[in-house]
């Protein structure tokens, strides 16, 4: 997790993603949660009940992912994609990226760390790609260090697509 006073850089989209979590953890979960311990407390002695230590593990888990999403939610910078514009790769800009080893053309958007899929085309500000990428321009050669070496690839096309 961030240091305490650090903004968390997300798109809009990523912002009401994690209020609709937030909401589904405290309407849904939550009192799921506690319907449970309720059950479990009924069973008698809960000294040796598992099922109601294992509910108030959940109780536990859950407490820590809602102070978390609210942290973050608190820290919350929202860039407007689609009001960003310029020739720098910036957080929010859109990249397609030619492996120059072969060939292959990517695209990907450069979002927050809990907004990150990269399967869908989505990588975090933080990751080594995105890290490289930060400041470049289209033309740009930029060498990524991966788990299976250091690839290269040209920066093709920029974008800013909200």
């Amino acid at each position: 997790m961030a240091t305490q006073d650090s903004s968390v850089p997300m798109t809009s989209q990523g912002y009401q993603r994690l209020m609709e979590d937030l909401k589904r953890l405290k309407g849904v979960e939550r009192p799921k949660v506690v319907q449970d311990i309720e059950e479990a407390r009924e069973h008698g002695d809960i000294s040796e009940n598992a099922e109601f230590h294992a509910a108030k593990e959940r109780q536990s888990l859950l407490d820590v992912q809602i102070r978390e999403t609210e942290d973050r939610l608190a820290r919350a910078q929202v860039i407007e994609i689609a009001k960003l514009s310029g020739d720098k790769v910036v957080f929010g800009a859109t990249v397609t990226l030619a492996d120059e080893d072969n060939g292959d053309k990517v695209v990907y958007q450069i979002v927050g760390d809990h907004e990150a899929e990269p399967k869908n085309g989505k990588i975090s500000v933080s990751s080594p790609i995105a890290r490289a990428l930060i400041g470049k321009s289209v033309g740009d050669e930029i060498q990524v260090r991966t788990p299976t070496g250091v690839r290269t690839f040209e920066l093709l096309r920029l974008e800013f697509v909200g």
